[in-house]
C-alpha cells in the first residue's frame, strides 16, 4: 500500500474525489482505494481552511505524494499557495494534479494557472486531470494517473526502525486506539514501542489496516494500533522503535525553504510528522539555525519538518543536521559552528558524524539514524572512531607520556583515568585499546618508550669506584614486606606504619618509587597486590559482593572494598547495582 494526502483551498472537492474513488467516506482512519493495476492506495484527506494548516501538515508530513485540487470555477486560491508551500517545505516531490468540478466551468483556464504556480516548484510537471465528481467524467483518468504515481514511490524498508506519528487518537479507559501513517518498518501483534515523548512502553494488541484485522504490517500504510495501560494518548505523540531513535530537546537544522534563518521568528512552532511543537531559533548561517524544543522528540539525521509562524503566515522547511549539538558558550562558537555546518549535507551519514564527535559506540550511531563507516576503526566490538582523530589520540598519547617520563622521572607512568580525562575520552577501556607498541599499560599506567640508558664515563685509573647509599625507605619497606609475607591484603594499621617509619613524605617517596603500593590514606600494601587480588576474584562465580570478595582475599570487607574500588578506577572490573 502507498498514501497519498490531499492538499487544496477548502470547498475545492478534496473530500469528493476521495469518496468517488474509494466509495468510501473520509474519516479519521483515511479511505483507500484498489487501482487498476491491483495497488491498494490510501488517502489522508486534509483539511483545506485556514485554520486546518497545522492539521494539513500533521496528515502531510508522513505521505509521500499528493494529490492537489484545484476547482476549475474558482481557479487558485491564497490557501491552495499556502498548502503548497507546505508540501515544498515538507520535501514532497511527488503528486498529480486535480482540477475539480469540470462540469461547472472550463477547466482550462484553471489548468493553466495552476500549471504556472507549480512551475519552479518540486510538484512541477506532475500529471494532471480534469475531472468531475458529479458527472464521472476524468475519474478513470484520475485512477490511472495515481496508479502511475504509486508505482514510481519508492518502497521502505521493511527492517527500518518504526517511527509511527499519530494523528488521531482514542482513549477509552484503559485501551487506547491510534490512527497514523506507517511509512517504514514493520509492526506485529505483541511488539513493544515506545509511546513519545514520555517514552511510556507498550504493546501492540491489534493492528487493523485497510479496514481489515493484521498480524503484521509493513510500511506505507495507514493503520490503527490498540494497546492498554499507556494513560491518555493524544495526536501529536509517536511510537517508536525502543533504542532506534534519540530522544532530544536540542537539534541544530538546515532551513530548505523559505526565508533566511535569521530573517525567522525566534519564536515559532515546529510541525514534525504529526507533532506540533513550540521552538526556540538561534540563527547560527544564513541557511543554519539551533532549535529549542518545549518537548522531546524521537529523532534522526536528515527528518525533515516545517517551522511555522502563524502571525505572519510564514514557513520554512528544515532538516535535521544534528540531534546531539554541542554548546555554544566560547566567543565565537556560533560562527565556527555555522561554518562547520555549512559542509554538511542535508542528510549526514555515519561518516560526518564520527568525524564530529571522534569516538562513539555503535549504538548511538544507531540512536541518530546512521551505519559505521566502511573505514572506521573498531575498538573492543562496541566502540568505533573516525581514523584520523584515533590517530592524532595516539600522537597526544606519546607525548603526554614521554613529558610526564622528563617531569617524574621517578614515577613515569599516568594512571588510566588521567589519560581519559587528558584525551577527552568516554571510557578508560579506549585508553587501552588506544596503547600501542612502543607504548604499554602496567599496573593501571600508561607508561611511554623506556629511555635509552647513557653509556657510563669511563672511570680514571686512579679514581674509586663509590656505591650509592640505599633509599631513606628501602629498610621500612623491607619489614613491611616481612609483614606482608603470610598476609598480603591484610595492610598494616596507621600506628604499624608508624613504628615502620612509613610515613609523611618518606611514604610518599617509596610511592613515587614503585616500592608500595597505597590504595588510599589507610590502606598501604607492596606493588603487584592488585593484580594478584584481581587473580583471586576472577576465580570467584560472578558478580560477588564485597562480603564474598573479603572472604576470598582473606582480608576484611572494608579493604576489599578499597581494593574493589582501585580496580574499577583501572578499568579492570564491572560495578554492577543490584
Amino acid at each position: 500500500m502507498q498514501v497519498v494526502t490531499t492538499a487544496g483551498h477548502g470547498g475545492h472537492g478534496k473530500s469528493a474525489l476521495v469518496r468517488a474513488l474509494t466509495g468510501r467516506e473520509p474519516g479519521e482512519t483515511g479511505a483507500w482505494t484498489k487501482l487498476p493495476s491491483g495497488r491498494r492506495l490510501a488517502f489522508v484527506d486534509a483539511p483545506g481552511d485556514e485554520q486546518s494548516v497545522p492539521a494539513m501538515l500533521a496528515g502531510a508530513a508522513p505521505a509521500p505524494a499528493a494529490l492537489l485540487a484545484v476547482a476549475a470555477d474558482e481557479g487558485w486560491m491564497p490557501q491552495t499557495g499556502e498548502h503548497l508551500d507546505a508540501l515544498g517545505a515538507l520535501g514532497v516531490r511527488a503528486g498529480v494534479l486535480a482540477i475539480t468540478k469540470s462540469d461547472a466551468a472550463d477547466p482550462k483556464p484553471a489548468l493553466r494557472q495552476a500549471r504556472e504556480r507549480l512551475a519552479g516548484t518540486a510538484l512541477h510537471g506532475v500529471e494532471t486531470v480534469a475531472v468531475s465528481t458529479v458527472t464521472g467524467a476524468g475519474m478513470d483518468d484520475l485512477a490511472a494517473a495515481l496508479d502511475r504515481l504509486a508505482g514510481r514511490l519508492p518502497v521502505p524498508d521493511p527492517d527500518a526502525p518504526v517511527r509511527l506519528w499519530v494523528d488521531h487518537a482514542i482513549t477509552a479507559g484503559r485501551q487506547a486506539a491510534v490512527t497514523g501513517t506507517l511509512t517504514a518498518g514493520t509492526v506485529t501483534v505483541g511488539d513493544e514501542l515506545l509511546l513519545m515523548p514520555a517514552g511510556e512502553r507498550v504493546r501492540v494488541r491489534t493492528i487493523g489496516c485497510a479496514g481489515e484485522p493484521c498480524e503484521t504490517v509493513g510500511g506505507v500504510s495507514r493503520i490503527v494500533l490498540t494497546f492498554c495501560d499507556a494513560g491518555r494518548v493524544d495526536a501529536g505523540m509517536a511510537l517508536v522503535t525502543p533504542g532506534a531513535w534519540t530522544r532530544t530537546t536540542c537539534v541544530d537544522v538546515r532551513t530548505r525553504f523559505g526565508a533566511a534563518s535569521g530573517r525567522l521568528a525566534r519564536q515559532m512552532t515546529l510541525h514534525l510528522g504529526a507533532a506540533a511543537v513550540a521552538v526556540r531559533l538561534r540563527p547560527l548561517g544564513p541557511d543554519t539555525a539551533r532549535l529549542t524544543l518545549n518537548t522531546r522528540l524521537a529523532l534522526h539525521l536528515g527528518d525533515t519538518g516545517v517551522l511555522r509562524d502563524p502571525a505572519r503566515r510564514s514557513i520554512a522547511g528544515v532538516s535535521v543536521l544534528d540531534v546531539r549539538p554541542p554548546t555554544l558558550v566560547r566567543r565565537g562558537a556560533s560562527v565556527a559552528r555555522a561554518r562547520e555546518l555549512a559542509s554538511w549535507p542535508d542528510r549526514p551519514d555515519g561518516t560526518i558524524v564520527l568525524r564530529r564527535h571522534g569516538v562513539l559506540r555503535r549504538s548511538e550511531l544507531t540512536l541518530m539514524g546512521c551505519a559505521p563507516p566502511p573505514d572506521a576503526v573498531t575498538l573492543n566490538g562496541e566502540w568505533v572512531a573516525d581514523p584520523a582523530h584515533w590517530a592524532s589520540l595516539f600522537e597526544r598519547l606519546a607525548e603526554e607520556t614521554s613529558r610526564h617520563a622528563a617531569g617524574s622521572p621517578r614515577a613515569p607512568g599516568i594512571p588510566l583515568e588521567t589519560v581519559r580525562l587528558r584525551l577527552g575520552l568516554p571510557a578508560r577501556q579506549l585508553v587501552t585499546a588506544l596503547v600501542r607498541p612502543p607504548l604499554r599499560v602496567d599496573a593501571g599506567r600508561v607508561y611511554g618508550p623506556p629511555p635509552e640508558p647513557e653509556p657510563a664515563p669511563r672511570p680514571a685509573a686512579s679514581s674509586a669506584i663509590a656505591t650509592a647509599p640505599p633509599p631513606p625507605w628501602a629498610e621500612p619497606v623491607e619489614r613491611l614486606r616481612a609483614d606482608l609475607a603470610g598476609a598480603p591484603f591484610t595492610p598494616p594499621t596507621a600506628e604499624r606504619l608508624e613504628e615502620l617509619g612509613l610515613t609523611g613524605e618518606l611514604l610518599a617517596a617509596a610511592e613515587r618509587a614503585g616500592a608500595v603500593l597505597r590504595i588510599d590514606d589507610e590502606t598501604v600494601l607492596l606493588p603487584g597486590a592488585d593484580r594478584e587480588a584481581l587473580r583471586v576474584l576472577n576465580g570467584l562465580p560472578q558478580p560477588f559482593t564485597p562480603g564474598q570478595a573479603g572472604e576470598a582475599l582473606a582480608t576484611s570487607r572494608q579493604v576489599a572494598i578499597a581494593l574493589l574500588r582501585h580496580l574499577d578506577r583501572l578499568g579492570l572490573t564491572e560495578r554492577r547495582r543490584s
